[in-house]
């Protein structure tokens, strides 16, 4: 479920305009870049997947694709009792 709502732009799911993560982190210096990116990660999760929570995003860097960013989200699955 994680990856679907990572993988949608927001806006684009009928009935559902809030589904999914906003592209505003596009063309922004990537240090804002990436502090949007995890602002809105953490919020859509939050959001749309109550079993699971956020406990760190990572970025994977690669120097043939400068401007590329690649978050890496760990979550922790929440047990209900």
């Amino acid at each position: 479920n994680i990856a679907l709502i990572l993988a949608t732009p927001k806006g684009s799911v009928p009935f559902y305009r809030d589904f999914g993560i906003s592209n505003e982190f596009l063309d922004k210096p990537m240090p804002v870049a990436k502090v949007m990116m995890i602002g809105e990660v953490r919020e859509a999760i939050e959001s749309w997947e109550p079993r699971a929570a956020v406990k760190n995003v990572r970025f994977m860097e690669n120097s043939l694709e400068p401007g590329k960013l690649v978050p890496t989200v760990e979550v922790e699955i929440r047990v209900e009792e």
